[in-house]
């Protein structure tokens, strides 16, 4: 490739002029662009004495680094830009050379462009893709914090609220034990009002600890024996008056619970039975009816809890589990734990679902669709671990 690097240091200026004037029209611009110019056809003669790719590489390699390559506007790509620069040496050939050596030079300097877009190209690719890594990096650190900052803010709005919330219960009770309340017949009936309303607004407080509490991976589990037997009996008593306002009845398949114990913290397993169940009532019509039953898994138990209601839309199956998700229509949003169709906050099932997640179980949902007409219903999984002694790396 003498020949050809013959020619181009011969013509360096020529091509360096042409080139500058088609890539910038900028005054402001065209010295660095004549130097960034100069620089790559340099490279390209010293390519043709070594019979190398490498020298022209290493200036494309420079200039992904640095993205700073003579134009006016950062492209996308770099490679119009090499295309412009061939274009240049192309048409100066063809210009200045008789046929016969225009053919032989033109053959060999589109070989090395050729190989240099190739290069080009490809650590384009590279460099793209580790930009996009990057930005995802810093994209989830970004979601991370502000996970920690909206769970941080959710434990002391929660903590805070407790507060005057203790002082209205505790006026309250003043008021209900005063002399008064046999005075006035209606005292009695507003009491239990504000009765009923604290303490369902403390039910939400707890709730939102728990969640951020989950979130923060700061819930204590304090395991020991549990009989699984024993944590749904006491779910059903707990559902109990709830299930009779409703007209919906539970139904435990007791002889599919295993009798073995396992290591659990019991107060947290029947909290999130709990969710489970009031979640099947709220969701279940008048009349209607839930079925619970374990089968027997390598390590674990599954039970599920089978409800004859308004099933769940697919689309919405893999968000059910995500904090303050409360599906439809916010107009139905209800301070009822239970009211059919009765929007809540959204806390039961992310609660239940980080429980059982931190005693190393899972739980899931499955539906075959929503329709309040004919009633598909939904099953609800919850994998418990059978922990034969106390794990050590639990919440």
């Amino acid at each position: 490739m003498v020949d050809l690097a013959q020619w181009l240091e011969t013509h360096l200026n020529t091509l360096t002029e042409v080139a500058v004037v088609q890539l910038s029209q900028d005054e402001n611009l065209k010295i660095q662009v004549v130097t960034t110019v100069e620089t790559f056809y340099t490279s390209l003669i010293k390519t043709c004495l070594e019979n190398s790719i490498l020298p022209l590489n290493s200036i494309l390699r420079d200039w992904v680094k640095s993205r700073s390559g003579p134009t006016e506007t950062q492209s996308a790509s770099l490679v119009p830009l090499l295309a412009t620069l061939k274009s240049v040496v192309w048409n100066q050939i063809q210009e200045a050379c008789p046929a016969d050596q225009a053919v032989f030079l033109l053959t060999e300097i589109d070989g090395i462009f050729t190989e240099a877009v190739i290069f080009l190209s490809g650590i384009e690719s590279e460099a793209l893709i580790e930009d996009m890594r990057s930005r995802l990096h810093k994209a989830q650190a970004h979601v991370k914090r502000l996970d920690k900052s909206k769970s941080n803010f959710i434990a002391v709005a929660a903590h805070e609220l407790r507060t005057p919330l203790t002082l209205v219960e505790g006026y309250a009770d003043m008021v209900a034990n005063s002399q008064s309340m046999t005075e006035d017949a209606q005292l009695p009936l507003l009491m239990e009002g504000i009765s009923s309303g604290t303490k369902r607004l403390r039910e939400i407080i707890n709730d939102l600890i728990d969640v951020s509490l989950l979130d923060l991976k700061l819930m204590e589990l304090h395991f020991q024996p549990v009989w699984l037997l024993q944590v749904l009996n006491a779910a059903e008593r707990s559902v109990s008056k709830l299930l009779v306002n409703r007209s919906v009845e539970l139904v435990i398949e007791r002889q599919t619970i295993p009798v073995n114990p396992t290591f659990a913290d019991p107060d947290r397993l029947l909290q999130a039975a709990q969710k489970v169940l009031m979640n099947a009532v709220k969701y279940t019509p008048d009349g209607g009816k839930i079925a619970v039953r374990a089968r027997d898994l390598p390590g674990f138990t599954d039970i599920t809890v089978e409800d004859t209601g308004i099933g769940i839309d697919p689309s919405n199956l893999p968000h059910i589990f995500d904090s303050f998700s409360a599906l439809g229509d916010a107009s139905l949003h209800s301070s009822g734990k239970t009211k059919f169709k009765g929007g809540g906050p959204g806390l039961g099932l992310p609660i239940a679902k980080g429980i059982i997640e931190a005693h190393g179980g899972t739980i899931w949902a499955e539906s075959e669709g929503y329709n309040e007409q004919t009633y598909p219903g939904s099953i609800f999984h919850i994998m418990i671990p059978m922990y034969t002694t106390t794990p050590d790396d639990m919440i």
